[in-house]
């Protein structure tokens, strides 16, 4: 991380929306506004090359998955920019008011929301900081793959994850693979697709199709957003080096159209899978159904409430700094303690404490809902830095995360030849949960045991003569 005084003095900068939101802090309003707009003022700074130069090794189409670009927009973006409607909502705009009636602006709440968006974008600028101090490029290689095995190799990896993705979920002590095994075959399928096309590959072609339409279709089933949006957004990646100009027309417009019938979508799904227990084909052919022909009159009210509290993770997040450090103490280095016993396997310790339960300790801790209410809902990472340490905790944490995300795409593209099956394949495939962030346990577990899952590939491809040593 060797920078010298003037190029690290520029870092500073980053830090500059805070400071400001933070001494108008008296003004809500405003001092919320300063935040949000901070995260795209630290974007453009990102992008711009003042702060340091973005990579050069390769055209900006053809490095999309890299953290600088991809799990910065994705993680950030859901972090720090979504709690705009949130905001809103608190100022009455789209409230569900009658005609005549007044709306009353809930002040304490608005103070509470202004303080989680200066903690978010002080977690942008850290987490910015640690990535541009930990960015090497280009990569010295050590390790080549012949350009033309390379479709055929994602191909294969895709194939053979996909029973190995069932084997890991149906062995006790081993399901938490079975997440990062499934991503990584999908990811792995849908890259060979976005190479086999131009290089018309017939067989090839139908048969990722073929991968890529079965992904879909268990996102659609699985009950969640994220899955179907990424499932889009990474075709859309992958294909928009070589048709740039269709890619925008058609996969913007979608993820467009995702974001308006997901939440009917969604809702009538788990409705009927989830609380029901009508069979998920069933489920998901009457959720289709209600989403395209539905004439309820709600389903705006139903989409701007997927917007406001779905969306964003902000109102949990204002319970937490209401409770701690008030009447729950700072849980400093409790939770790390807590992410270290989460990496042990329960094949090797079948009496583990289940990670689920430490989390959701904390959660019922703060009051974000009753002990022993059926519902999940784990704190996100950053929240994780506030309950650790206040804003010191944000910073820290954030901080590492920006450097952990940066040193294992650089390790994967130095160990797997390259950005394509590198960053691209490996990075985005096993470690797709830095897209998201959540708590410190499950980031910890899944990080650690997706890093051993990368070293155990790099060997098997190094022993099988695919990677092949410069």
């Amino acid at each position: 991380m060797a920078e010298t005084s003037k190029s690290f003095g520029r870092y500073f900068i980053l830090y500059l929306p805070w400071v400001l939101a933070l001494l108008i802090k008296d003004d809500s309003i405003i001092s919320y506004s300063t935040a949000w707009l901070g995260s795209f003022f630290i974007f453009f700074i990102s992008y711009s090359g003042w702060l340091k130069p973005l990579p050069k090794d390769r055209p900006i189409a053809e490095q999309l998955m890299r953290p600088i670009f991809l799990v910065q927009i994705i993680f950030i973006g859901y972090m720090a920019c979504t709690s705009i409607f949130y905001f809103l909502n608190l100022l009455g705009v789209n409230a569900d008011v009658a005609p005549g009636s007044f709306f009353v602006v809930d002040y304490d709440k608005l103070t509470l929301t202004a303080q989680c968006q200066r903690y978010y974008v002080l977690g942008h600028a850290a987490f910015v900081t640690g990535l541009m101090l930990s960015m090497r490029y280009p990569i010295k290689q050590k390790y080549k793959v012949e350009n033309a095995k390379i479709a055929n190799i994602l191909l294969i990896i895709a194939v053979i994850f996909l029973p190995l993705t069932v084997l890991v979920a149906s062995t006790n002590g081993l399901s938490q693979f079975a997440n990062q095994f499934s991503t990584l075959s999908f990811i792995a399928g849908t890259l060979a697709l976005a190479f086999a096309i131009p290089l018309n590959k017939v067989f090839n072609t139908l048969f990722c199709v073929f991968l890529y339409l079965s992904n879909f279709y268990q996102a659609l089933t699985s009950g969640f957003k994220e899955p179907i949006i990424l499932s889009i957004l990474v075709l859309g990646i992958f294909l928009y080096p070589t048709y740039k100009k269709i890619v925008l027309l058609i996969f913007v417009p979608i993820l467009a159209l995702l974001f308006i019938f997901l939440p009917m979508y969604n809702q009538v799904f788990r409705q009927n899978a989830w609380g029901d227990n009508v069979d998920s084909d069933d489920a998901y052919k009457i959720a289709l159904d209600a989403t395209f022909n539905s004439e309820q009159s709600d389903d705006e009210n139903s989409n701007w409430g997927f917007l406001v509290y779905r969306l964003s993770e902000v109102d949990m997040f204002t319970v937490f700094i209401q409770s701690t450090p008030q009447y729950v103490d700072y849980y400093n280095f409790d939770l790390v303690k807590q992410s270290f016993i989460s990496v042990i396997p329960r094949i090797f310790w079948p009496s583990k404490p289940s990670t689920e339960a430490l989390v959701m300790e904390r959660v019922y801790n703060a009051g974000v809902i009753r002990r022993g209410s059926n519902v999940s809902a784990k704190p996100a990472y950053i929240v994780d830095g506030y309950l650790s340490g206040g804003a010191l905790g944000v910073f820290l944490s954030l901080l590492i995360y920006g450097a952990a995300v940066q040193v294992i795409s650089q390790k994967a593209e130095f160990l797997f030849g390259g950005y394509i099956l590198g960053t691209a394949l490996i990075f985005s495939g096993l470690f797709q949960i830095f897209w998201r962030g959540l708590s410190f346990e499950f980031m910890l577990n899944s990080v650690f045991w997706s890093y051993a899952t990368m070293l155990i590939l790099h060997k098997v491809l190094k022993a099988r003569n695919i990677l092949e040593e410069i």
